[in-house]
């Protein structure tokens, strides 16, 4: 299995960033076959502390085989990207103007893998597949996705109440959520915050993988608070109709404060499952639930050695790892932008380099080679 490539770390944690925090483009485009980098090697080197991410995921880590579609699944696959493939432009919300244009990015965007994570959360429904591709198109033109900037970001992010580093035994991204590190008033830029690493997340995808990890800390001597309802549902409908078969695993630790007890249980309503956890947490998971396969609850684990889960090598020690990580904004905010913007710039010379077509295999784009299974990348496989 190949690994993602093209990546050239930062050599004695020197920044590639411009003076103005902006990502430099400068080399971003190298061949994926000069990658060569060390086992559990954080972006600019620093360890003991680590303060930027890791590159890859651990030789630990083992990533999911893809599983095969079924006759009917094929054909109904063939059937949507035949129809997607004839889209030039997607719907707008307003009047002014009454359609978008197709972008590259869109293109690029609408992959073999993309179309398949839809049909799988409208169970196979080819209409309502195509409805919420187009529902997305428009969402992430309007929401403005490539408008939010690592400068606009980075005061959401400056007490790192999210940090994306390291990769579980699958090789999920992890994404650490820290409700308590909160440093900014309620406002929708708090909505644009979780997004906008949801997305960087998916950017640190390996070749092989398109779910990521939540690891998050409930810690009450941290303090924080609730959101507010509106910023829930506002959340909860983006999770919902936006990432949709996105989740792979919530890692969720001191979820139990005492005398409080999970006593977890489960219930089915509109075909999704409803978490019944203790109020200190149960609004979060509210929030999360649509964001999460309902086919199986193996996905959320409370309170359990996360050295089950992520490697060691790759969890932070105050979760439970060996990684000794110390939160420098200054450091760690263009380093991480740094790195996902080199990973998006191979996953574009890749695209561009293949014909840039509709249904273009994640799997190929993240430095796969080709798999030949019929879906792997739109005509001639």
């Amino acid at each position: 299995m190949a690994t993602v490539a093209g990546i050239q770390p930062a050599i004695g944690g020197e920044s590639q960033t411009k003076q103005n925090g902006s990502v430099d483009i400068q080399d971003l485009h190298t061949s994926a076959a000069k990658l060569s980098i060390s086992e559990n090697a954080t972006y600019d080197g620093s360890n003991s502390p680590a303060k930027t991410p890791f590159i890859n995921p651990s030789s630990v880590s083992k990533l999911p085989t893809a599983p095969s579609l079924t006759a009917d699944q094929s054909t109904k696959y063939e059937k949507l990207l035949t129809t997607v493939k004839a889209w030039t432009t997607k719907p707008s919300t307003t009047p002014n103007p009454p359609d978008h244009p197709l972008t590259d990015s869109d293109c690029m965007w609408l992959t073999c893998e993309c179309i398949l994570r839809y049909l799988r959360a409208t169970k196979w429904d080819v209409h309502q597949a195509g409805l919420r591709l187009q529902s997305t198109l428009t969402w992430r033109q309007e929401y403005g996705l490539e408008k939010h900037t690592p400068e606009y970001i980075s005061p959401e992010n400056a007490t790192g109440k999210q940090v994306l580093t390291g990769y579980d035994i699958a090789g999920r991204p992890c994404l650490y959520l820290n409700p308590g590190r909160q440093n900014t008033e309620r406002s929708n830029k708090q909505v644009e915050h979780l997004v906008y690493m949801l997305e960087r997340t998916i950017d640190l995808m390996p070749a092989g993988q398109e779910n990521l990890s939540l690891i998050i800390n409930f810690d009450k001597k941290l303090g924080g608070e609730r959101p507010p309802l509106w910023q829930g549902k506002q959340v909860l409908n983006i999770l919902q109709s936006h990432y949709p078969e996105r989740l792979g695993r919530a890692l969720v630790i001191n979820s139990r404060h005492p005398p409080l007890d999970c006593n977890l249980k489960w219930t089915r309503s509109n075909h999704s499952y409803l978490l019944l956890v203790p109020w200190i947490v149960q609004p979060f998971f509210k929030l999360i639930n649509p964001f999460i396969d309902p086919a199986t609850r193996e996905k959320l684990k409370f309170d359990q050695d996360l050295r089950l889960f992520v490697p060691p090598a790759q969890l932070l020690k105050t979760h439970g790892g060996d990684v000794d990580f110390v939160y420098e904004h200054e450091v760690y905010w263009p380093a991480l932008n740094e790195l996902a913007a080199k990973k998006r710039a191979v996953m574009v010379e890749r695209w561009e380099a293949a014909g840039k077509k509709i249904g273009e295999s994640e799997w190929y784009l993240r430095g796969g080679e080709r798999q030949g299974n019929g879906t792997d990348g739109g005509e001639g496989g």
